[in-house]
């Protein structure tokens, strides 16, 4: 079938419309994607068309829920239908909800290349690539991925990428392609400076409390937190956020770690309120190469002092500032961590951790992002002469 957009309708009441096709849940980790969304939602009628949920005994139907001024599209298809007939399915459902919607404009947002099997034969008015991550490294990712890809850059009007290092990798592979790093949300985080309420499941955790909040997967080196907290048992590591693609059982165990599960964002700031240290032990692997961590200035925006691994977009630009520090291993994190939790942050530190705050916030990323997607030329995705800022984090 070929589900198009339906023809222009003149009305005052008219908006263009933004659909979001991503590999992320809505309701899975805050990130990247709800928080351009949402300030994407002020000026576009916005719909982020999700993954499918597969169930027993459903004919497919597309779910539609409300929040905050978005609609989630959550495909529902039953367990027993066929692999090669999903991207059909996906497409029918799609096509459906165009067909109801009425617009002057309609762009298309991808996250994921994947997304292209079932909206190859969408005709949107402009195309937008956010390429927030490296999804061919990550593990179970589609053999299809880059070719689709491939594809995708050939489609999108602008592309956007995530991180310094995926910008690096991918500047020669559009015309027009634009660094955009993880930005901040810095009221959000910086409730953490103030008094709050201590979480139920953390008030009983002795301090000196180390911190890791996100999405526990391959990319944590699993061996540096149990050497961790090994070297030093006096000290509580606490560790937010859903386990995805690994094993649970792999885990390590101790006294002294702490696994409380996912937390709503909200919830964040009264947990890193009642800690010392920021913790940040990603693995250096292939699934790591290109990731660009937003909890690194989610970590400076709440006050407190971060130890990383050297993932290249932390060592540039927050190591090689000074604002995080820099660990090869447990035993370089131990010493490193000692020496912070015994002298409070310094002046000059916090001062530097400000300015660089004061620089980067969601809002302005989202307003840069929406100059350069208004400014590209529908056929050629070339942007007209404006100058713009890249949305690179200066330091």
């Amino acid at each position: 079938m070929d589900f198009r957009v339906p023809p222009e309708v003149p009305s005052a009441d008219s908006q263009d419309l933004l659909i979001c096709f991503s590999h992320l849940r809505w309701d899975f980790v805050y990130q990247r994607p709800q928080h351009l969304m949402t300030r994407a939602a002020r000026t576009y009628r916005v719909a982020y068309f999700e993954e499918p949920v597969f169930s027993e005994g459903r004919v497919p139907v597309l779910n539609v829920q409300h929040t905050q001024g978005i609609r989630v599209l959550t495909p529902h298809l039953p367990a027993t239908i066929e692999t090669n007939s999903i991207a059909q399915a996906l497409q029918a459902l799609l096509g459906e909800f165009l067909a109801g919607e009425t617009y002057e404009r309609l762009v298309s947002w991808y996250y994921t290349p994947l997304a292209l099997q079932f909206t190859s034969t969408m005709r949107a008015d402009r195309c937008v690539y956010d390429n927030m991550d490296e999804l061919s490294a990550f593990r179970g990712a589609s053999p299809h991925l880059l070719d689709l890809e491939e594809t995708l850059l050939e489609k999108a009007s602008v592309v956007f990428t995530g991180g310094r290092s995926l910008f690096e990798a991918k500047k020669h592979r559009h015309h027009n392609i634009h660094l955009f790093p993880s930005s901040i949300d810095r009221e959000h985080f910086a409730q953490a400076r103030q008094d709050l309420q201590a979480p139920a499941d953390q008030v009983s955790i002795p301090e000196p409390r180390i911190g890791f909040f996100g999405v526990i997967d391959e990319r944590m080196d699993l061996d540096f937190v149990q050497r961790a907290a090994a070297m030093r048992p006096d000290w509580q590591f606490v560790m937010l956020g859903p386990i995805a693609k690994i094993d649970p059982s792999s885990l390590p165990k101790a006294s002294n770690i702490h696994w409380l599960g996912q937390k709503k964002y909200s919830d964040l700031p009264a947990y890193l309120r009642g800690w010392q240290l920021g913790f940040m032990p990603f693995a250096l692997n292939e699934a790591t190469q290109f990731i660009s961590p937003t909890k690194t200035p989610e970590f400076l925006a709440a006050g407190l002092r971060v130890l990383s691994t050297a993932i290249p977009d932390v060592v540039e630009p927050y190591g090689k500032a000074g604002l995080v520090s820099l660990v090869t291993d447990a035993e370089e994190f131990g010493w490193r961590a000692e020496r912070l939790l015994a002298t409070p942050p310094d002046p000059g530190w916090s001062a530097s951790v400000q300015q660089v705050l004061a620089s980067n916030s969601w809002d302005l990323t989202w307003a840069r992002m929406d100059r350069l997607l208004q400014a590209a030329d529908e056929s050629t995705g070339r942007s007209s002469v404006i100058k713009c800022e890249t949305g690179e984090v200066y330091v």
